[in-house]
């Protein structure tokens, strides 16, 4: 069964996860066990001191449930990138944000160097017609510095009513100042698939792994068979590039699309008991039609997940530039009517048993956009790897990889890395990665 508490990147929480108090458990400690039990004990009575210290001397009276809090995102982003206290009402906005539809911006964020660093902006969205870019550093919010802030705080900033402004200054890499964008709130219904006929190829485009995603992808498979028809049809683009991730069910169900069977993913936490795999049903939705997948540096989590298993059971051919290289699960505890805290519990694991913890998928066909003058320097994301304080890869001999570009022309005529994929699948250009080596249905070592 598919923890749906267990989210990837930008997830949010279905359902309640079962929390044990340390109230519930038996203490039997002794000899170094005692002793680290009591110096923890310690550095507790420590917090203790400094917290009535700041209560009875501070210069101003101080909000205890304010201390509170802080101390306690604190401690958990100290942890990595990716791990989080939220506040009640963030709680809900992302319950709400999972469902498809909610206000803001349309930009999926993360801290870099108490920066709001920009994953990926949404299509369709303000933030995403206000020239955002992947990789964009957000140093102001309506004039207000962004330095010390948690991201949660500078999420609740960038939020507001529907139709007023809000004005962020961006830092941009080869930009050599910052500068303002003015963007305009309004909701974000974010319908996660789209897709098109491309004469006899058909494209399905994955903006983001929300609730709707594994239904939108059938309808889309559906209707463009129907429309192009099951003979001429040459088969299908998956365009997954600056998809930032989302609930790791619907990774799962899309790659369990074009599969037969065999593992999709593997979670493994720190306990060997803790790994869960997930393994593909039988039943290929496209009736074994050949599969090509865009990818970027703006692809990330659910994003690297599907892309890794097609790969890895040489199902798909992956194009485009290498991912953003985030290989850690996300888990929602819930804290009653106190919000809920985002843990970092496990690390996912393509297939094959490879992490692309800090060093992403890296594509069959690499393909690189042709930049207008205006990009070039700064389209590229360092990803996961250029986060401080990230999880580093478990394999120690290779290499943290960073740079990767994550630019999509904004018009179809101009996008390289879909004309490739259009000419592979049509045969008017050849590739040794094309089609991959394999039906997909064969087990994959693990």
């Amino acid at each position: 069964m598919i923890r749906k508490s267990s989210l990837l990147l930008v997830g949010a929480l279905m359902g309640a996860a079962a929390i044990t108090t340390l109230s519930q458990l038996p203490i039997r400690v002794s000899g170094a066990a005692n002793a680290a039990a009591s110096d923890t004990y310690r550095q507790l009575n420590l917090f203790g001191d400094v917290f009535e210290r700041v209560r009875s001397d501070y210069v101003e009276v101080p909000d205890d449930a304010q201390l509170i809090e802080s101390a306690i995102n604190g401690m958990l982003t100290s942890l990595d990138p990716h791990s989080s206290y939220m506040s009640p009402k963030s709680f809900r906005d992302m319950q709400v944000q999972t469902r498809g539809e909610f206000g803001g911006l349309g930009i999926e964020v993360t801290m870099e160097d108490g920066l709001v660093k920009v994953v990926s902006p949404i299509d369709d969205t303000p933030a995403a017609k206000a020239g955002i870019l992947a990789g964009d550093l957000i140093t102001q919010i309506d004039g207000e510095q962004v330095q010390g802030l948690t991201l949660n705080e500078a999420v609740e900033k960038m939020r507001g009513p529907v139709n007023t402004d809000i004005v962020v200054t961006v830092r941009r890499e080869g930009v050599a100042d910052t500068f303002d964008v003015t963007i305009t709130r309004d909701v974000i219904r974010i319908r996660s698939v789209r897709w098109r006929e491309e004469d006899d190829v058909g494209y399905i485009r994955i903006t983001q792994f929300n609730e709707q995603t594994s239904d939108g992808l059938k309808s889309g498979i559906d209707e463009i068979t129907k429309e192009i028809g099951a003979d001429k049809l040459k088969g299908y683009i998956i365009d997954l590039r600056n998809n930032p991730g989302g609930l790791l069910d619907q990774a799962i169900a899309v790659s369990d699309a074009f599969l037969d069977r065999g593992e999709i993913v593997s979670t493994r936490g720190r306990n060997a008991d803790e790994t869960q795999r997930y393994n593909a049903r039988s039943g290929d939705l496209t009736g074994g039609k050949p599969v090509i997948i865009l990818v970027n540096g703006g692809s990330a989590s659910a994003s690297e997940i599907v892309a890794g298993a097609l790969q890895d059971h040489r199902r798909a051919t992956i194009l485009g530039t290498r991912s953003f290289g985030k290989g850690s699960v996300q888990t929602i505890i819930p804290l009653g009517a106190n919000g809920a805290i985002r843990l970092t519990t496990a690390r996912y694991y393509t297939p094959s048993g490879t992490s692309i913890q800090a060093k992403g998928i890296t594509p069959d066909i690499e393909a690189l956009q042709v930049l207008p003058d205006d990009m070039k320097g700064r389209a590229t994301t360092k990803g996961e790897a250029g986060l401080r304080g990230h999880l580093e890869s478990e394999d120690k001999e290779g290499k943290e990889e960073s740079g990767s570009q994550a630019y999509v022309p904004p018009d179809a005529k101009d996008d390289v890395q879909l004309k490739l994929a259009l000419d592979l699948l049509r045969g008017v250009q050849v590739n040794g990665a094309f089609p991959p080596a394999g039906d997909g249905s064969a087990p994959v070592p693990n």
